[in-house]
Order: C-alpha cells, then structure tokens, then sequence
C-alpha cells in the first residue's frame, strides 16, 4: 500500500468495500484509511491524480450503501465520516452524485431502495444540510411518501427510515414547513392508531397467524414508528410555523389535530413502560414538548417520571444524543425567562402586536419565577445533581453547557444552595469554567455566577476545607471574570458583578492566602466597583474592601505614599458619607482597621471634611455603626507623636468631645460604651 500513489489506494480500499463478507472491524478500518486519504486531499490539494476522480457512480453506491439502519451502529459510524471527508473533499461534483444516488434510489421503488435511500439522507442531512434539504424539497417528492406510509402491508423498516429522514430534515426551516404541508395528515394517523386493534382482528379471522411487530404480514405501524412520528410532530408543535395565516385561514374550520399535550403524555407512558426501543425517540420527542409551559408543569409534577429521565441520564453514555436529549429536558423544566428591563419590555410588545396584528395575549404563568422555582426542587429532589456531577467529567462541550444552565437554575433558589455544594456542584462549576474553551464565554459566565450564588450562602470551610482536594483559589479566577459587564450583551446586567463580590467577600473572611489572591488578582476591577452608581454594586464592593484591609497587602494599598493611595483613602472616607447604610457601615469597617496605622490617621485628617466624616458615624442612630465610628477615633487620637496630637486637636476642634458625650448617652452595648469612654479620657486629657 506504502508503495502506491493515493488515487491507486483509494481504488484497492474501494475493491475491498465492494467484496464485502468483510468482519466489521475490518470494514471500519478500511473506511478510516479512506477518510485519511479524503482528509489528506482536502488539506494538500494534491497535483497528482485528484483520488475524487477514481470515485465513479458505483463507488459512491458503495460509500453510501455502509450508511444503511441495517449495517453495525459502528460501521454506519465509520461510514458517515468518510461520506463527510468525500462531501468536503469532491464538492459539486458530490451534491450531483448524492442527488442522482438518492432518485435512483427512489425510482426503483423497492422497499430495500427505499431504505438505503431514506437511511443516507437522514445520515448526510445534519453534515450537509443546504444539500440535502434541496434533494428533500426537490418537486414531487414529500406529496409521494404519502402513498408509501399508507400501504396496506407495513415494513417497519421502510416506515423507520423514512421517518428517521424526517426527523433529521425538521431541523431544518424551509423542511419543516413543507413537512407541515404535506406529512401532517399521514402522521397524525401513524400516531393515533390503536397499536392492538389490527393485530387482534387478524388473530380473529386466523388464529394461526403469528404476527410479528413491524413484519410486511402486519396491517399496522409498529410501537416504533408511532413514536417516532410521534416526535416529528412534537417538532412541528413545539417551533410554530413561520407562515402568516389569513384571516380566511382562522374562520376556516381546522380538523382535528394531536396536541402537543397528547403527544407528551405518550412520550411520558413510553418512558414510564421501560420501553427500550421507544427511550430514545420518547427523549427526543419530550425535549422538544417541554418547551411548552403546560407539558414542562406536567413533567414537573410526575415525580416517577423525573425519577425515570434521572435514571436515563445517569445510564446514557457519555456524549450520546441520548444524554444530550435528557439534558435538555431538564434544562426546558428548569429555565428561568431572562429579565428585562423595562425599554426591553415595551419593544417586546410592539413586537407582539405587529406580529399578532395587534391580539397581544399575556405571558404564560407556568413562566413565572415561582412556578419556575418550584419545577427546580422537584428536579433537585428526583436527585439530578450527583448525576450531572458525573457527566460533568466526560461531556462533552454542548453538554457541559447543558449541564451548567441546569445547576444555574437550581442555584437561583437559595435553600437549595448549601445542599447543592454538598453534592458537589462547586467542584463542578470551577471544572467547566476551566474546561469550557474561551469561545464559549456565556456558558463561562454562567458556570461562573452559579458559584457565587452558592459561594454567598455557604461557609467557605465547609466547601473547601478538609481533606478536599481542590484548594480555595480555584474559585477566584472564575468570579473575578463576571465582575466586569459582559461585554456581548445588548443591556448592561449589574446581578453577576453584585453576586460576585459578595461571594469574594465571603472567600475574603477566611485566610490571608486567600486575601492576598484577591488583590493580586482583581483590585482594580474591585476599585472601579466602588464608584458604581448602583448603590447595591457599590455597597458589595466596600464590604469586599472592609474583608480585604485585614492584610498586610490590603493596608499597603492604603497606607504607601503616593498620590493613588491619598486618593483611595478619600474615596473610602466619601462612602463612609454615603447615603445608603450598608456602604457607610463597610466603608466604617475598613477605616477602623486603617486607622491604627499613622499614614492612614494622618491622611484622614489631612483629608477636608475627613474627622467630620469620622465623626458622623459617630452620631448615627445604628449602634454598629456608631461602634466604627468610635473604634476609629480611639485609634486616631491613640497615635503617638505628631500624628496623634494633630488628630486630637482636629477632634476637639470639630467638638469631638460632645459628639462622643452623646454617643455615650444612646449607646447600650457595654463594648460601644467602653470605647467611647477610653476616647473622651483621651481626649479631655491635656498634650
């Protein structure tokens, strides 16, 4: 083989796929070595002999043939990247020879045809879509199937093909449309047939019949092909049609259709049977019902039916449709609607009156965030978090992103955000924050306030301390990303950076270590926060602050000599002045660490209106706040040297000594009180 030129190996390759009688590993083999000599074509570009070129009619047959239902799940595996690489690789010329293999196949009109033609179309649509839906919306083609699925003798085979090739065209928009026109009255009858009464009428005119499911000698569809008729219709239901209706069309009587509920409650019973034929068509097919918010509240309210996705879940494998369909289930049940602001609001109902002609309905209740809540503990009780820490380690990228909206849902409600750390899910969210790759930054951003909804709620030590492996700082990274604004959203969402610097806050009581890799690493995002105009934003940012001083390098940022220092103390002592309470209470905090340093005592009362400041925490009406307030005076007056003595002059000058006489008088708290007399004996003291 070494010794040939690629076009000779694909002809030898070739001669071998067309003997056949060949052990599957063998074919799959054979079918790698010419995906290598596609794939190599596609990337050198090869002067010599193109290998597409040797790859006639009767060789594409042959390609094309290893696509068939009937051929090992491996081989069909195999077959479909090397029918990829050739799609790549030939080109027009492929669209011609996929077009022309597909009619011919049609033509013949065998049921062996049939299948081998349905089976390569449904194979070819999700990796060449634009080529396929033209061969499916060719003139003439979707009315013929019609006759096909209403022939008297039934080949389950011949039906499963067919509808596996319309499974696969409905993800596309123009073919489902045309589906809608032309499949909806066949499949509606595929779907409400009574799967027994056939079969038991054959039994009473010859017992001696044996029927098997599905066999040409039966007069009905099989279980299978219901429920996969079953789930193309759920797709039309589930994403409404994109043609307008006339007003001549809504006065027109409308017959009877299966709802979107009727098939649900199907998907539901197959799933509830243990039927392992119908699991993964029921899965699909209830992932596209679910969107709806009458089939998502039903789910939700089934607990054996929760415990049964839970299950398939945790039994499909990794990276399989199967996982990816459960997944989006649960991501359907748990969502919550986006919230909008109120510009956001009054244009999305503009939009539904133009495109409504002006019938504007409200917004479904199932919608709401109580009803949304409530779905996500019954998710979390039919114990969905173990399992998606599980598939969490081998998913793949979509997956990763199912799994973390679904944790990001369940962290919205707050009692369930200590027993979902319990079941791992902080370990989860660090692990897909840093697997995800860098071009998937909302589910980065995701995975990341996820964990500081729960890291705000839960005592750092018992998340990481212990024997556990993963350290505290593996959590920073991930929350200092979401305290800038997401710079790809059309309004400016302030929730991610509030809900990330209380959670630092929290990881900022622990330990220095842990303190000092917050500042390392996020203070100037953490400065410019301080001067947020939302007033929450800035509250969360000084308390973060107030946390982060009780290190040596926190107090380096306010105590060195230097201009940006002077101006980050009369920034904190601004906050201190604040209207808002919880800012002058954490900006309070953070000056009564400083202010036992002199470079802090002697740039407060540098600073204009700095003792003043000082003082009005002194006189508020909260007895915490009076507490910093006094705490700070004692420190500032307690200084030795210049710095002391310009303090207590500027104390007395500002009447410190009676602000502290009344403080003493309003506070209860014997701490407060013995402060607050330590100070004015100071003070009253003569320099």
């Amino acid at each position: 083989m070494a010794k040939l030129n690629n076009a000779d190996q694909t002809q030898l390759i070739l001669a071998r796929l067309m003997e056949g009688g060949q052990e599957d590993d063998d074919t799959c083999r054979e079918l790698d070595s010419l995906t290598k000599l596609l794939d190599d074509e596609i990337e050198a570009k090869n002067k010599g002999q193109p290998i597409c070129d040797v790859i006639d009619d009767v060789c594409v047959d042959t390609i094309f043939g290893y696509l068939d239902m009937r051929q090992a799940d491996s081989v069909r595996g195999h077959a479909i990247l090397t029918t990829s690489a050739y799609l790549k690789a030939a080109g027009d010329k492929a669209a011609g020879s996929l077009r022309t293999f597909f009619f011919d196949r049609v033509r013949r009109g065998t049921y062996d045809d049939y299948i081998v033609a349905f089976c390569v179309s449904a194979a070819i649509f999700p990796i060449a879509p634009d080529m396929t839906a033209d061969i499916f919306l060719s003139e003439g083609f979707l009315p013929s199937l019609d006759n096909l699925m209403r022939r008297k003798w039934k080949s389950r085979k011949v039906e499963t093909a067919c509808l596996e090739m319309l499974n696969a065209a409905s993800m596309n928009a123009q073919c489902r449309e045309a589906i809608q026109k032309y499949c909806t009255d066949w499949l509606e009858e595929v779907v409400d047939q009574d799967p027994n009464e056939l079969s038991k009428a054959i039994h009473s005119a010859d017992p001696s019949v044996q029927v098997t499911e599905g066999s040409i000698a039966m007069r009905r569809h099989s279980e299978t092909v219901q429920n996969l008729a079953a789930v193309i219709l759920a797709k039309l239901r589930a994403v409404p049609s994109a043609q307008p209706t006339t007003e001549g069309d809504e006065s027109r009587v409308q017959p009877a259709t299966t709802s979107i509920e009727d098939l649900a409650d199907m998907f539901s019973s197959m799933l509830l049977k243990d039927s392992e034929s119908g699991k993964k068509y029921s899965v699909e097919g209830l992932a596209y019902a679910t969107i709806q918010p009458r089939v998502k509240d039903d789910v939700a309210q089934n607990k054996e039916l929760l415990k049964t996705l839970v299950k398939i879940l945790g039994d499909a494998p990794a990276k399989s449709p199967l996982t990816y369909g459960a997944l989006s289930i649960f991501v359907n049940l748990t969502r919550y609607q986006p919230a909008l602001s109120d510009e956001q609001k009054r244009m999305a109902q503009l939009k539904a009156y133009a495109d409504a002609a002006g019938k504007l309905g409200p917004s479904n209740p199932l919608n709401d965030d109580k009803h949304v809540s409530e779905r996500c503990k019954q998710v979390f009780e039919a114990g969905i978090v173990p399992v998606l820490v599980t598939h969490s380690r081998h998913g793949s990228v979509a997956s990763l992103n199912l799994i973390v909206s679904i944790i990001s849902s369940l962290s919205v409600t707050t009692n369930l955000r200590g027993l979902l750390s319990q079941q791992g899910a902080v370990n989860l969210l660090i692990a897909a924050f840093t697997a995800l790759p860098d071009s998937e930054s909302q589910g980065k951003r995701t995975a990341a306030q996820a964990l500081a909804r729960i890291l705000i709620s839960t005592n750092p030590a018992l998340v990481f301390g212990g024997t556990r492996a993963r350290p505290q700082n593996a959590a920073i990274r991930p929350l200092i990303s979401i305290i800038p604004p997401d710079p790809a959203a059309e309004t400016r969402d302030l929730l991610p950076t509030f809900e990330a610097l209380m959670a630092l806050t929290n990881l900022a009581s622990t330990d220095e270590d842990t303190r000092a890799t917050i500042i390392r690493n996020a203070w100037s995002e953490i400065e410019e926060q301080l001067l947020s105009s939302n007033h929450l934003v800035s509250k969360a940012a000084v308390e973060l602050v107030c946390n982060l001083v009780q290190c040596i390098e926190g107090i380096a940022l306010y105590a060195a000599d230097n201009p940006q220092a002077e101006n980050r103390l009369h920034i904190l002592l601004a906050l201190a002045d604040a209207e808002d309470e919880g800012t002058r209470s954490g900006a309070g905090g953070a000056l009564a660490s400083l202010s036992s340093y002199e470079a802090i005592t002697a740039g407060i009362v540098k600073r204009q209106r700095g003792v003043e400041v000082v003082l009005g925490l002194c006189s508020e009406e909260n007895e915490d706040l009076r507490h910093r307030g006094v705490f700070i005076v004692y420190n500032m007056i307690s200084c030795e040297g210049d710095v002391g003595k310009n303090a207590r002059k500027e104390m007395r000058y500002k009447n410190g000594v009676e602000v502290l006489k009344e403080c003493a008088k309003k506070s209860r708290r014997p701490e407060v009180v013995e402060v607050t007399v330590q100070a004015l004996k100071v003070l009253l003291e003569q320099d």
